[in-house]
């Protein structure tokens, strides 16, 4: 199976389980990211994490020995920031449940930020003393049932309700953890609002990468290792898919996938993803 374009200008890798695992970077995929960076194709590395700061995954990468810039870099906080820019450029003040990453991202691009343990209702359930534009929703280890109190007086004041992403957990070292979209479908649930979704599946991120980039959907390849949020995330977007077997799936899941969560090709690895894509890359 492999129903790759002919010409592939723009390769979007997610990370965990595709580029590393840990602080180890997966064999083969420097050379990968060095092979495709030599022939001037342009890459970009995609993740749903908003915790942390782009400038944090270059440092992470340069130390398994893959050089970027932070324009390669996409967080689901960056490609929220993009999304206001593009399609809500008068949000300008911002009530923010997520880790401090995802604060300094959002302040770095000019909105004005607000943690939402930093302002409380005057009385239980009643208004802010202030409007927000807008309430954007990360990871939050430390949320409480303040905060969210607070966000949903946000929201019913008519700040827009954003979510960085809407992952039910995510991987440690020691197993999962509930994820952003635990507290995204709490506010969900309170205020009776659809939250605006932004990282993967969705495909508000790589929509916003291909713009960026100036290349057509056609003509670029999304590699992840997760058939629900990469696989899916890509055909949504229109983008063909490599999935890689180094992370989520395995060979016998990948070959019981159907509908937008089947890739147009798999690899076993970072070293048969190039071989999918020699002589199609350019």
């Amino acid at each position: 199976m492999a129903d790759l374009p002919d010409r592939v200008r723009l390769v979007i890798f997610d990370l965990d389980g595709v580029v590393y695992r840990g602080t180890d970077a997966i064999p083969g995929a420097p050379e990968l990211v060095g092979w495709l960076h030599g022939l001037g194709v342009a890459v970009r590395f995609a993740t749903n994490n908003s915790m942390v700061t782009r400038d944090a995954y270059v440092e992470r990468l340069a130390a398994m020995g893959i050089p970027t810039d932070v324009e390669e870099i996409v967080t689901s906080t960056s490609a929220t920031v993009e999304h206001l820019a593009q399609h809500a450029p008068a949000v300008r003040s911002v009530l923010a449940i997520g880790a401090e990453g995802m604060h300094r991202e959002l302040e770095a691009a000019g909105l004005e930020v607000t943690r939402a343990a930093d302002v409380r209702p005057r009385l239980p359930g009643g208004p802010l003393d202030r409007h927000f534009d807008a309430v954007v929703v990360g990871l939050d280890p430390s949320v409480d049932y303040d905060g969210l109190s607070t966000a949903m007086a946000a929201v019913a004041d008519g700040a827009r309700l954003i979510a960085t992403n809407a992952d039910s957990r995510y991987p440690t070292p020691a197993g999962f953890l509930p994820g952003a979209g635990t507290i995204v479908a709490a506010l969900a649930t309170a205020t009776g609002v659809t939250p605006e979704v932004i990282g993967k599946p969705e495909p508000a991120m790589f929509r916003s990468i291909i713009e960026s980039c100036g290349v057509p959907a056609s003509e670029c390849v999304v590699v992840g290792d997760n058939p629900d949020a990469d696989v899916a995330g890509a055909h949504r977007a229109g983008c063909a898919s490599i999935l890689v077997l180094t992370g989520v799936a395995d060979a016998a899941s990948a070959a019981g996938l159907a509908g937008e969560r089947r890739p147009d090709a798999v690899a076993t690895d970072p070293s048969e993803v190039r071989r999918l894509l020699e002589g199609r890359v350019s």
